[in-house]
């Protein structure tokens, strides 16, 4: 009994670390509006093609002690992060639900903000293949594993009108995008108005939007809840430590994205603790 759940663990991380690879290269080319299909990975210093040996995830980078083979120009850390990362997401999800359809949809979605989370980090830019086309793929999937939605059933309620579980998961999912998303959108408006300064891009409402059809409306409230409590305690630190202007940029989107995770991962038991502290 052991051993195959072991097998069946360690498959999950190698599946995780071999998609984590491909998600370095949505990273890297994306942002530069290039396919991710071809050409085949390359030095983005030297441009040299990079042999399979020398692109196993995590190990080749180990082995490589972090620098290309022929220009010995340093490999982003980040590379080895990201696959470590999108493995252990993948192991732990196998774990929690096996190979229920709750899990792939969890695991498809992890693997979307990891990408989200970076590019924002290090370029600012939130790809509309990723938000807009995961917005897509969350309406598609909300007919086939259903979210909860409290909200959507309370309204239909309301209404007095019949319901399925399916009719409320797909409600859940397109207003609870629509709506978080377009609140997002008119409170960005009315800061740039007031202060004349962007407060919030468009690709950040984008992926609120992307969350929300995946979520629904309680998720992905408490997402921007925590990601709002995370990108000020991060502001505040930089400004005090690092000597950052109180008008410095922040990559909301790269909290957003982590919060994003851990509240798709664990929402249930953060909000036992905090009604439990409560208590």
């Amino acid at each position: 009994m052991i051993l195959p759940l072991i097998s069946s663990l360690a498959l999950a991380f190698l599946c995780g670390l071999l998609v984590g690879s491909f998600l370095n290269v949505c990273i890297h080319r994306w942002p530069r509006g290039e396919s991710v299909v071809r050409p085949r990975s390359r030095c983005p210093a030297c441009e040299k093609t990079i042999p399979w040996y020398d692109n196993v995830p995590v190990l080749s980078y180990l082995v490589l002690k972090g620098c290309c083979r022929y220009c010995r120009a340093a490999i982003e850390p980040h590379y080895p992060v990201v696959e470590l990362l999108n493995g252990l997401f993948y192991a732990f999800i196998f774990w929690c639900y096996g190979v229920d359809p709750i899990a792939w949809k969890l695991a498809l979605f992890v693997s979307m903000m990891l990408v989200l989370v970076v590019t924002d980090w290090r370029e600012y830019i939130l790809p509309d293949e990723l938000t807009i086309g995961g917005l897509i793929v969350g309406w598609a999937i909300s007919p086939l594993v259903y979210l909860d939605g409290e909200a959507s059933r309370l309204f239909l309620l309301i209404l007095e009108k019949q319901y399925s579980p399916g009719l409320v998961s797909v409600l859940e999912s397109f207003a609870a995008s629509l709506l978080i998303a377009g609140f997002f959108f008119l409170l960005g408006e009315a800061y740039y108005r007031l202060r004349h300064v962007e407060g919030l891009g468009l690709g950040d409402v984008k992926m609120v939007a992307m969350i929300g059809a995946f979520w629904g409306f309680g998720d992905t409230l408490l997402t921007l809840i925590l990601a709002s409590l995370l990108g000020s305690v991060v502001g505040i630190a930089m400004v005090l430590l690092a000597r950052k202007d109180w008008n410095h940029a922040l990559p909301f989107g790269s909290y957003l994205g982590a919060t994003a995770i851990a509240v798709a991962l664990w929402g249930d038991d953060i909000l036992s603790w905090y009604f439990q502290e409560l208590s």
